[in-house]
């Protein structure tokens, strides 16, 4: 028995990444997961993964900042699982520039995804939330339910040339603890997690210009190796982390030992925090 038995979790962008690695931790532990990414070939390439291994999942793909997404998403997770315990507001990108260089349409894309998506999927999930809880209080039942959201160190110390990121990333720490304050009462925990550098094909060494293409934008992806040098030398730890490590994070805010742990922000830095 895995310490989420029986569990449902909503994992936004799992079809790559971190958020995969979130996905399969949970599943190790014994959850239902429902699978998301902007393109269906991922997120079915992660559901077939979890079956492999002996586990459930569904996929609910599209883009998260979508304004039915959050409704979609919710009805997913009812329709094949009966029930929500977990979300995990992963989804994100970056779209970077200086300030005197970015466009309106930059900002807007990156907040819509980092800040108003997972407002937006809460949101669609408090119904639900309200009747468990109200059902749970008349059986006499305590059943804690978690929703982690996903900032940055960028979030935490500010990213030169990241003005729209950063200020998504901050803006989901104040969200988380809101949103703490709000659904307390419902037995809910609500934390963060903001990320150091990870490794992904966000973060991978590269001196070519390599760009992904995220709804008809094509978007720079890759870092050069002397600024990842200077990023291992500004961690103690020295490197970067691995997925399975940044999933870690996450799944310590979905255990029954942190039934008591609401509103708080750590970092998964090894050591690189805010500053």
């Amino acid at each position: 028995m895995g310490t989420l038995q029986g569990k449902v979790a909503i994992v936004t962008g799992s079809g790559r990444g971190i958020g995969r690695a979130i996905a399969l931790k949970f599943v190790s532990e014994g959850a239902k997961v429902v699978i998301n990414d902007l393109d269906q070939a991922p997120a079915d390439e992660v559901v077939a993964e979890v079956r492999a291994l002996g586990g459930e999942a569904v996929a609910c793909c599209g883009n998260v900042s979508a304004s039915d997404f959050g409704d979609r998403c919710v009805k997913t997770a009812l329709d094949a699982f009966g029930r929500i315990d977990i979300i995990v507001n992963n989804a994100g990108f970056t779209w970077d520039n200086v300030i005197q260089k970015m466009s309106e349409e930059q900002w807007d894309a990156v907040v819509d995804c980092h800040l108003k998506a997972p407002f937006m999927l809460l949101k669609a999930a408090y119904p639900y939330f309200r009747e468990a809880a109200k059902a749970e209080a008349e059986a006499g039942e305590v059943v804690y339910r978690k929703i982690v959201n996903i900032s940055s160190v960028a979030g935490t110390g500010g990213a030169a040339g990241q003005v729209n990121y950063s200020a998504a990333k901050s803006g989901i720490m104040g969200l988380t603890k809101s949103m703490a304050k709000e659904w307390g009462r419902l037995n809910i925990n609500v934390n963060c997690v903001a990320f150091g550098a990870i490794e992904t094909r966000l973060t991978q060494a590269t001196t070519e210009e390599k760009t992904v293409n995220v709804e008809g934008r094509e978007i720079k992806v890759g870092v050069h190796p002397d600024r990842i040098a200077a990023a291992y030398r500004d961690t103690p730890l020295g490197r970067f982390g691995t997925p399975e490590e940044a999933a870690g994070s996450v799944y310590m805010f979905c255990i029954p030992e942190s039934n008591f742990v609401s509103g708080q922000t750590i970092i998964c830095g090894g050591g690189r925090g805010g500053f």
